[in-house]
């Protein structure tokens, strides 16, 4: 399956879905939770939680897969070609020189197949038993150096320098999840950016992962280029993320049982991902299908009803077309930039993977807020903002 990668049409957006390489076992997996553990354990014992509440959510066509095999990982290419997506972010784990889940990158680099647009978001939490990535029941730690940024950066150059890789003018395009663990951003980011530069790339392009608990502020302060509005961004919403406690808000529903879930609406998701847009910086706008961490939270998830293919495109549509605005300020000439959470992350309740509910409906809907945008999308008039 052929795609081009490289540098954006100048203005035009490009939409990028994160995607988890989780589904398939590993030594340390097995160590945790039990030999032969993915999460599609999780995924298939969740229920629902309350009337109408959809759990569990059944895969469609590709079923349980296992990463490992090429022909998955082909199908979900040709799924993200049908769905007009411009490539994958795949998360990167990385502990202080050993790295976890990469046996699907790796075949994807090595084998150069498939051939599909890709960049990397490093996912630098704690791994924890609570899959918060907080301080508690920490199964792997992170671990920060001077010596583990090069060897970090150093470790990264086959996928950097790779034809697929994802450029902003001409710059590698990286992710970090969560800056503000970082002991020194500036000096990190600066020892990557000249460590890229000694090989004769022009620069990188850096973006933090804006939505998880603390990053905020000027993403520029910290050595990044602009930040990526991910969502569920909770922080927005001001309501903790699980297990922290509780704060209603006016626009959100709570539901409470002796489970203590939340409840938020879909619409108010959405309503209050389009007041979080407004910046002093660089922030790229991010949409979610949905939201469900139930099936990996018995107790205190946070739980998005009312989602539905027809809702996720008019956001998605709307998401288009204040990036193509954002990208209008950009001096480099990129395009814009979307960002979906998330291609397959069935555990948390958000993917565009076909399900037996919805079939293709997230696919169809993806592809059609994006022929719509480019169908209507003209480089001299950014003052137009669709929103269905």
């Amino acid at each position: 399956m052929n795609r081009s990668s490289g540098v954006t049409t100048a203005g035009k957006a490009q939409c990028l879905a994160f995607y988890l390489p989780q589904y398939h076992p590993i030594a340390e997996n097995d160590l945790w939770w039990g030999a032969g553990f993915t999460e599609w354990r999780n995924v298939t014992a969740a229920k629902p939680q309350f009337r109408g509440h959809y759990q569990p959510h059944v895969p469609g066509e590709l079923g349980y897969y296992d990463l490992r095999v090429p022909e998955v990982r082909a199908k979900q290419v040709a799924l993200a070609v049908e769905a007009g997506l411009d490539g994958f972010v795949y998360y990167h784990y990385w502990f202080n020189g050993r790295r976890l889940l990469e046996r699907p990158f790796t075949e994807v680099l090595e084998t150069k197949e498939p051939n599909f647009p890709f960049c990397l978001a490093w996912a630098n939490e704690n791994w924890t038993r609570r899959w918060d990535g907080m301080n508690n029941d920490i199964l792997m730690a992170q671990e920060y150096s001077p010596v583990d940024d090069l060897d970090h950066i150093r470790s990264l150059r086959s996928a950097l320098t790779d034809d697929r890789y994802l450029k902003r003018c001409g710059k590698p395009m990286l992710l970090v999840y969560r800056s503000s663990k970082l002991p020194n951003p500036v000096a990190t980011t600066d020892l990557w950016r000249a460590e890229v530069q000694r090989w004769g790339l022009p620069d990188l392009y850096l973006l933090r992962v804006e939505g998880p608990r603390s990053e905020v502020g000027d993403p520029r302060e910290v050595g990044f280029d602009g930040a990526v509005q991910f969502q569920p961004d909770w922080k927005s919403m001001n309501i903790p993320v699980p297990p922290m406690g509780f704060r209603v808000r006016r626009r959100l529903k709570y539901f409470t049982d002796r489970y203590s879930h939340r409840v938020v609406h879909y619409d108010d998701l959405i309503e209050l991902a389009r007041t979080g847009l407004t910046r002093e910086y660089r922030l790229w706008p991010g949409v979610t299908p949905g939201f469900d961490n139930s099936a990996r939270r018995k107790r205190d998830a946070t739980i998005v009803v009312g989602s539905s293919p027809e809702r996720y495109e008019g956001w998605l549509r709307y998401a288009l077309e204040c990036s193509s605005l954002v990208a209008g300020d950009v001096a480099d000439g990129g395009g814009g930039l979307v960002f979906i959470n998330a291609w397959n992350e069935w555990a948390e309740g958000n993917h565009l993977e076909p399900d037996a509910r919805y079939g293709k409906g997230f696919i169809k809907a993806t592809r059609s807020a994006m022929d719509r945008y480019r169908s209507s999308w003209a480089p001299d008039d950014r003052e137009r903002v669709h929103v269905a």
